[in-house]
């Protein structure tokens, strides 16, 4: 499937050289002059990358960026005609995933795309795949728990948990580092809960949830999610 790339940049003679270049290279291309443009482009079309001009007429390229991290975790790299390392370092700071000044040698940019979405694609089938600890299965992709192929029930606040102790197995996760883990959580309500929320993960998938041997309480440190000795290895 071809990936599909959106450059923001006002400046038409580069925005077309680097949309033939980019083509010419397997991609398929849109162009927008403006903010406000991108943005609306951003929302109606599911793009592979972005590539954000910092100067453009109507909204700056960090404020573009910012809205488009707010609505989308499509990568974008920043590009610049001011080689200052701040702007370098706010783009990154505020989201963009890599940055480019000008002037600069397509092939570079061509890398750097192509860096990116290998990343991207690495990360997404990371993030999908399923864990499989013994009788024990996480499918991250479907959301779903599983027990000697039984399904079991989770809210989404314990399935999250949950995969944040399956991917740190064997080390112990304090309730600061949960929190840093499990994101989109109300931080002090999840505090609070977060006994609750293992007592109830226990209870779907200890055989004895009194007595547990998946996930262990480390007094005064945390839990830890165990290796039990019928895991594949």
């Amino acid at each position: 499937m071809t990936e599909r790339l959106l450059i923001i940049d006002d400046d038409a003679r580069l925005a077309a050289m680097v949309s033939d270049y980019l083509t010419a290279a397997g991609f398929a291309v849109d162009r927008r002059s403006t903010g406000r443009e991108g943005l609306d482009a951003v929302d109606r079309v599911d793009f592979d990358a972005v590539i954000l001009d910092v100067m453009l007429p109507d909204l700056d390229g960090f404020e573009v960026c910012r809205r488009i991290r707010a609505r989308s975790e499509v990568p974008v790299l920043m590009l610049t005609a001011r080689g200052d390392d701040t702007d370098r370092i706010v783009g990154l700071e505020i989201g963009a995933d890599d940055y480019l000044p000008k002037p600069f040698n397509p092939r570079e940019l061509l890398a750097r795309i192509r860096a990116i979405l290998r990343r991207r694609r690495g990360s997404v089938q990371t993030e999908d795949a399923a864990l499989c600890f013994g009788r024990l299965e996480i499918d991250r992709g479907s959301r779903t728990v599983r027990v000697d192929g039984e399904e079991k029930t989770l809210t989404s606040h314990q399935f999250d948990l949950l995969v944040a102790l399956a991917n740190n197995v064997g080390r112990v996760l304090n309730r600061e580092r949960l929190m840093d883990l499990v994101k989109g959580e109300e931080l002090e309500a999840f505090d609070r809960s977060i006994d609750v929320h293992i007592s109830r993960i226990r209870s779907a998938i200890e055989d004895d949830p009194k007595h547990p041997r998946r996930i262990l309480t480390v007094r005064g440190s945390g839990y830890v999610f165990a290796r039990k000795q019928d895991d594949a290895t």
